[in-house]
């Protein structure tokens, strides 16, 4: 009787086994899907950045003739940004090329107050809330690309996961930080 008994516990603690190997394959799948997906959502924010900065600089450069150097920087940013998302930059690399472009953006506004008929323009006002609307667009698919990762890294990271991630070669994601320590900075406010 033991001699028929033994195969079978065997059996079923190597099923047991392979099913607890499948669930954590399985989570672990689930999670890169998932960061990838949040990779894409920002990507589709950063596309509609992209497009709509040409936009804003082509009717900015009618009102701001000796501001070229500002126009060509933000030019030359977007145009390295949407190379990087084109040619599916890891998050590193293309959170340092849009740090960049946000810096040129950045500049880009500052100057735009010294000119009030700019400002006042109706395409221009139009474009400035689309590309304000698509920034806060872009923070949100940060976090929610940021959440994933975690997920992802935590189980890859942490015991019996780390386990299975090490057999299947699941690796940890690169969250989308900032690079540029100005833009840690808290805005200075002054009513003068």
């Amino acid at each position: 009787m033991s001699m028929i008994v033994l195969p079978i516990i065997a059996g079923l603690v190597l099923l047991a086994f392979v099913a607890w190997v499948i669930g954590i394959f399985n989570g672990l799948v689930r999670l890169r899907n998932a960061v990838k997906n949040a990779w894409a959502q920002i990507d589709v924010q950063l596309k509609r950045r992209h497009d709509l900065i040409p936009n804003l600089v082509e009717t900015a450069k009618g009102y701001m003739e000796h501001e070229r150097e500002t126009l060509e920087s933000v030019v030359k940013a977007r145009n390295q940004a949407a190379e990087g998302s084109k040619q599916s930059a890891d998050a590193s690399t293309q959170s340092t090329l849009e740090s960049g472009l946000s810096g040129a953006l950045r500049n880009f506004m500052v100057v735009v107050e010294r000119y009030p008929d700019l400002k006042a323009d109706t395409l221009f006002a139009n474009l400035q809330e689309e590309l304000s609307s698509t920034e806060n667009r872009i923070g949100f698919a940060r976090q929610a690309y940021n959440d994933a990762v975690m997920m992802m890294n935590n189980k890859v990271e942490m015991f019996p996961g780390n386990i299975v991630a090490g057999m299947f070669n699941f690796n940890k994601e690169s969250f989308f930080e900032i690079e540029v320590e100005a833009e840690r900075e808290v805005p200075k406010v002054s009513f003068s």
